[in-house]
This record gives C-alpha cells, structure tokens and sequence, in this order.
C-alpha cells in the first residue's frame, strides 16, 4: 500500500511534494463540495428531501387521547 501510494517508503523530495500537495488541495475540494451542496440540493428548499415519514418515530399517547374522548374535553 505505501510502495502503491506514496511511491515508496523513503520520505522524499517526490513524497513530500504528494504529500503537500493533497494536503492543500484537500480544503478546496471539501469548500467545492459544501458550495455545490448548498447551491444545487437547496435550491428546491425542501426540508425533507429524501421523503421519509417523520411520524413513523412517534408514539401516540393512547391512554390519554382515550380518556380525552371519554369524558368529551
């Protein structure tokens, strides 16, 4: 993996290099990430894109809507 990845085990001036060089870079690609992000999955303005029923979490309270309708207040 390390002979694959950074070209062998000795840090050297072509490592360093790599090594810098992703490590710049990296912020800029997360910061085009998060711009892209905002920019074309937020324009619709939905507050649930993916669709999911939030009440599938929620537990009805029985006894209490029971005895609401029983005594009719």
């Amino acid at each position: 993996i390390v002979q694959w990845l950074w070209g062998g085990f000795a840090v050297d001036n072509a490592t360093l290099t790599r090594f810098f060089m992703i490590h710049f870079i990296l912020p800029f690609i997360i910061s085009a990430l998060v711009m892209i992000h905002l920019l074309v999955l937020h324009q619709t303005g939905s507050n649930n894109p993916l669709g999911i029923n939030s009440n599938l979490d929620k537990i009805p309270f029985h006894p209490y809507f029971s005895f609401k309708d029983l005594m009719g207040f």
